[in-house]
């Protein structure tokens, strides 16, 4: 039995997608996100959409562009500073926010993959992010209840794959996405290139195969989430 999870269409990877789904997307600022997937999503219009993500991209790029036509109707991040588009949405009450600390967003997904359904942990406690959780003493020091993040799909985006979804992923892209794919009931990996089986070295692999459900190979833009100057002295 051929396990080869190769889509030569990227929207084919997508089929199955549908409205009031959650969904979790890989990347770091502008690094690593499934950038293709999203492009994907626009065209297919689903809405009502709940976005687990470290950030909700910029503008005109990224998450950005789902907030654009208004297919998100809830953003789950740890920063989501450079979107104007999602400050006057929030601001005016027509997106929803849950604003989580990296490093609990980080390891609620990876919980989530895990088969974990919560933990403790120390990051809120006395503020906001409290409210309404569970807390527990342990030596003294007071910790909250987090609850595991999962998705109905998690799009992610790597850079090389073998046709049984092995994945590797490059310097920053190695961010959220590998927790994000083992924590989708489906995962999609947009790759920069695939390779014949046995080409990857198995001490490399991130993620292995038995995460991913569906993989397709990409083109990027790669874009700079902001462009910084100097000047040149005369």
């Amino acid at each position: 039995m051929s396990i080869n999870k190769v889509y030569s269409d990227p929207a084919k990877a997508l089929e199955g997608v549908k409205d009031g789904m959650t969904l979790m997307l890989g990347g770091f600022g502008l690094c690593g996100i499934p950038e293709v997937a999203i492009s994907v999503l626009k065209d297919m219009g689903v809405k009502e959409l709940t976005c687990i993500s470290n950030n909700a991209g910029v503008d005109d790029f990224g998450l950005g562009l789902l907030l654009q036509t208004h297919q998100i109707k809830k953003m789950m991040s740890s920063y989501v500073g450079e979107n104007k588009t999602f400050e006057k949405q929030f601001l005016e009450g027509s997106l929803e926010v849950d604003l989580i600390p990296q490093g609990t967003l980080a390891e609620r997904i990876r919980a989530g993959g895990a088969g974990i359904p919560g933990f403790y942990t120390a990051t809120g406690v006395g503020t906001q992010i409290a409210e309404g959780k569970d807390t527990k003493i342990f030596e003294g020091r007071t910790y909250l209840l987090e609850t595991a993040l999962k998705a109905d799909f998690s799009f992610v985006k790597a850079w090389k794959a073998d046709p049984y979804g092995n994945l590797i992923f490059k310097k920053t892209a190695a961010n959220f996405n590998p927790m994000m794919a083992k924590a989708g009931k489906i995962t999609v990996a947009e790759v920069e290139e695939i390779v014949e089986l046995g080409e990857l070295d198995p001490d490399q692999v991130h993620v292995p195969g038995i995460y991913v459900q569906r993989l397709f190979k990409g083109q990027f833009e790669k874009r700079i989430e902001q462009k910084t100057f100097q000047e040149k002295n005369s």
